[in-house]
């Protein structure tokens, strides 16, 4: 294939639900090659540049595994530590000077549009791992793989979206997405941290009026999803806002029996303590294999963006 119509992975708000549809096609001819059991050395001699300046298991990882699937070469940090940012260099030269290291980056970075201004920067493609409270793109192809995958389609999906909903940059690119596939969204969240409303503007935008409510088990009923968030410490200026929302929501295996038999719980971890351990080995579990699909769809995405086939 030649190169998509896209040159950059930093905001879903970039993609239509065509191109959308276009990475998730790709990405289920992935699987065989994510798992191992076909080979492809599509990305040989290719390198990824890693830029994470803040924690990271899952993302870094199956960025990584996707990278060596497809052949190609991995090099870059998972800490500023050790690196010049220590000495103060920004990020405008940080990224100018790994482009000519790397064929293709990705970035984690605390700061809401710092992957706007590498993908700027640089002349190389740039996918956004998660910037700030802003977006996380590829996690929201990877959630939308995963409940394709369950559920066998998108179209009129209800979704209750549960917990950090204002810092939660997860939820913020998955609702956007899910309002192109006209799927029922329910909002419950404290209130303190509901949905910013730039975020509700542009899904109103796309014809869909999210739902809201204080009742999580109301919400659970009639939901073919739970999407699950923390709520993120990390986010807060002030220790004491935290601990007024720290443990608000807790789904057991008792909530969710008050729900379809078919409800299937997502997270994009790491889980504290909002899931019960023993939600794990019941089939609403959900969560583990969408961290494994992390793998194929980013090979879907590094492949596309590279311009060539598996």
């Amino acid at each position: 294939m030649g190169k998509p119509s896209f040159s950059d992975f930093v905001s879903i708000r970039d993609l239509t639900k065509k191109q959308m549809s276009e990475v998730l096609e790709r990405a289920e001819g992935m699987i065989p090659y994510a798992s191992g059991e076909k080979r492809t050395r599509a990305l040989e001699g290719r390198i990824l540049g890693t830029l994470f300046y803040e924690p990271s298991t899952r993302t870094r990882l199956s960025f990584e595994s996707a990278m060596l699937r497809l052949g190609g070469a991995v090099m870059g940090f998972s800490t500023p530590m050790g690196t010049s940012i220590e000495k103060g260099e920004n990020l405008s030269d940080t990224i100018r000077v790994t482009e000519s290291y790397a064929d293709i980056l990705v970035i984690r970075h605390p700061l809401e549009g710092a992957a706007r201004l590498a993908a700027d920067m640089s002349s190389k493609p740039v996918v956004n791992a998660g910037d700030g409270a802003g977006q996380h793109p590829t996690q929201t192809i990877l959630d939308l793989f995963t409940m394709l995958q369950a559920k066998e389609t998108l179209e009129g999906l209800n979704v209750v979206i549960l917990g950090d909903l204002k810092f939660g940059r997860t939820v913020h690119s998955l609702s956007e997405a899910l309002a192109l596939f006209g799927a029922n969204l329910t909002f419950v969240a404290p209130p303190s941290l509901e949905m910013p409303r730039e975020v509700i503007a542009d899904i109103e935008s796309k014809g869909v009026k999210p739902h809201y409510s204080s009742s999580l088990g109301d919400a659970v009923r009639e939901a073919d999803i739970l999407y699950v968030t923390r709520i993120q410490k990390e986010r807060f200026a002030d220790a004491a806002e935290y601990a007024k929302v720290a443990g608000t929501y807790r789904i057991d295996s008792r909530l969710l029996s008050q729900g379809k038999s078919t409800l299937s719980v997502m997270h994009p971890l790491p889980r504290i303590s909002e899931i019960s351990p023993d939600v794990d080995s019941t089939p609403h579990s959900l969560y583990f294999r969408q961290a494994a699909n992390g793998i194929p769809v980013r090979m879907a995405i590094l492949s596309m963006l590279l311009g060539v086939d598996p």
